[in-house]
């Protein structure tokens, strides 16, 4: 695999525009010192945007699982029930880092499938410290209603915590209207930086229910008291040249405006699944009036007569790699992306690759159709 030539189309990490590329190739600098507290404001300023909220906003030098474990890990002991939603890959490391703190209560689902919002509320009713869920589950594309779900932990005083990791910066985030208390993001997804970055908002009351026992490299109460210095700092030696890039992403969201970004991002989803549709592609997700699907990657069956090995492999022979399934969707599903700084024309770039690899496995008759039909979608 030529990986310049390579168009990246899955759920992250997304490729980055050359600006980003640069800007981590400056000359080091140190990480106590004006230029980088300048960096990490204007960063957390806009990403406070990106969230909707006035919360204080760190940012950890740890991919989207290390926020995940400061989230939990501060606020769970081993004493506290946390209530975890799974029907997907990422619910269940919801599920799994709340046993390693606390008493998990598990509402697990077949991954794709809707969650039911009354044993969401009979388990809260049960009493629960905080409840933990993914907004948009990336190894199913189905997005969840985490607004339903926020009324139903402020109705039984549950802290909220939300993964947003794949919506932050690619469709509507709204923490302080939903009544989120603590959300994070990953830094590979929809601002289309480098990995190896997340960033985590907190409430009020999070700040006031955290436990003694928190972790030593995750404290969030470190975070707090090193991102108040003049200038402002992290607690421990951070990814220098990943706060410049992050930063320079974050400028590119600003400059096409969240709007434009967001409606982009539903555009790309649309027309993978219009295309999907007349090439006789089943979705794999099920939606129901409070769940949708993902704006930021779409999850398809395999159609019958190909393997996941020919499907993504004969694609990726083009130069084009996409997605397949995780754990026991191994093999069952694959993926596309329409997450970052993607064009038009890497959408139907994108479409037109399936479609060879469909025609030459004899599964459809004719090609232009899924690329006609994308492309209506992305008018």
């Amino acid at each position: 695999m030529n990986l310049e030539n390579t168009l990246l189309m899955i759920p992250g990490p997304v490729p980055i525009v050359p600006r980003v590329q640069r800007a981590m190739s400056k000359p080091m600098f140190g990480h106590r010192g004006e230029e980088f507290g300048t960096i990490y404001d204007e960063c957390r300023e806009i990403l406070a945007q990106l969230f909707g909220t006035n919360n204080e906003i760190f940012i950890i030098s740890g991919s989207g699982t290390a926020s995940i474990e400061a989230a939990i890990g501060n606020l769970i002991g081993k004493d506290d029930t946390i209530v975890t939603i799974e029907n997907g890959k990422f619910g269940e490391r919801l599920c799994d880092i709340g046993d390693r703190y606390g008493r998990a209560v598990k509402l697990q689902y077949e991954w794709g499938t809707p969650i039911d919002l009354d044993a969401v509320d009979n388990a809260l009713e049960q009493g629960a410290k905080a409840i933990a869920m993914v907004h948009n589950e990336t190894s199913a594309a189905i997005r969840n209603p985490v607004e339903k779900v926020a009324e139903l932990a402020k109705k039984h005083g549950a802290l909220f915590i939300m993964d947003a990791i794949t919506t932050v910066g690619g469709d509507t985030v709204l923490v302080d209207e939903w009544g989120v208390d603590i959300a994070f993001m990953g830094s590979q997804k929809c601002i289309a930086a480098p990995p190896g970055l997340s960033a985590i908002t907190v409430s009020d009351a999070a700040w006031d229910a955290m436990v003694d026992n928190r972790p030593y490299y995750l404290d969030l109460k470190a975070y707090r008291k090193s991102g108040s210095n003049n200038p402002s700092q992290t607690p421990y030696t951070p990814g220098v040249p990943l706060f410049s890039a992050m930063l320079e992403a974050l400028r590119i969201v600003q400059e096409e405006g969240m709007e434009k970004r967001k409606h982009r991002h539903s555009q790309g989803a649309a027309a993978v699944r219009a295309a999907a549709g007349v090439l006789g592609i089943e979705l794999f997700p099920t939606i129901d009036q409070y769940h949708s699907y993902s704006n930021t990657v779409t999850a398809m069956n395999i159609p019958q007569g190909i393997t996941d090995k020919q499907l993504r492999g004969e694609m990726l022979d083009m130069n084009i790699q996409i997605s397949g399934g995780q754990a026991h969707l191994k093999g069952k599903i694959f993926r596309i992306g329409s997450m970052g700084n993607f064009t038009a024309t890497d959408m139907i770039t994108t479409i037109c690759a399936l479609e060879l690899v469909l025609h030459r496995h004899g599964l459809i008759d004719n090609i232009g159709e899924g690329v006609e039909a994308a492309y209506k979608e992305l008018e």
